[in-house]
């Protein structure tokens, strides 16, 4: 019979973990609970900087643009004559994403619930599995609940950061509103979180020890070395 490289590699992940104390509770068990912790370390970072003035606007993978219609990147010159100086696009966009940090504000708690009842059915494919395995697994079983959670707060946030500027770009132009100006932040917003746990969960990879937790340092240290 022969033996699939996803057997051979599930089997040196899991081996070395057989060792360890954590392991009387059950191998399933302590992977899954490695993932979970993983992942909540992961939240933990990422909203750590992206809650903060200007998390989104400084953060190289969180930073959103501003919609076409405003000025993005697929903006045609007629936009960016409508909107006129750079000057105002560049408030406009740290406007735009000061906003996003009420909006991450409520995201927070959403994500540590969904990680601690997130399902794994396949743990040593996510330990094994390398770069945003785990994130990817969280993002899919999220859904857009995190864009329905960051609506109200960015809402707010638009209309508490420096409203003017944003009152007056959306009377220069004709195909967006409030409602979609405020829609495409949030969804923008989620991706960024997403991006963000993402990047942090690569560096716990790279550095288990990092996080001085014996069981993610065992597991993910394993995983790591092959």
């Amino acid at each position: 019979m022969s033996i699939s490289r996803r057997t051979i590699i599930t089997a040196a992940v899991v081996s070395p973990i057989l060792l360890m104390p954590a392991c009387s509770q059950g191998l399933g068990l302590s992977l899954v609970d490695a993932i979970r912790r993983l992942l909540s370390l992961s939240g933990q970072r990422a909203f750590a900087g992206l809650v903060r003035e200007n998390g989104f606007y400084d953060d190289a993978v969180a930073r959103i643009s501003l919609p076409d219609a405003l000025g993005g990147a697929k903006a045609s010159g007629i936009a960016g004559v409508i909107l006129g100086s750079s000057a105002f696009k560049a408030r406009l966009t740290k406007q735009v994403n000061r906003a996003a940090e009420k909006g991450a504000d409520l995201a927070a708690p959403v994500v540590a619930e969904a990680v601690m009842n997130l399902g794994i059915d396949d743990a040593a494919r996510i330990v094994s599995g390398g770069g945003t395995a785990a994130t990817d697994l969280l993002k899919s079983a999220m859904g857009n609940a995190l864009f329905s959670k960051m609506l109200p707060g960015i809402d707010n946030g638009l209309k508490l950061f420096d409203s003017p500027v944003v009152t007056e770009a959306l009377k220069q132009v004709t195909n967006i509103d409030f409602a979609g100006l405020r829609d495409d932040i949030s969804q923008k917003a989620s991706d960024g979180i997403y991006k963000a746990i993402g990047r942090e969960e690569m560096a716990i990879r790279a550095d288990p020890a990092s996080t001085n937790d014996p069981l993610i340092m065992g597991v993910f240290g394993v995983a790591k070395r092959l």
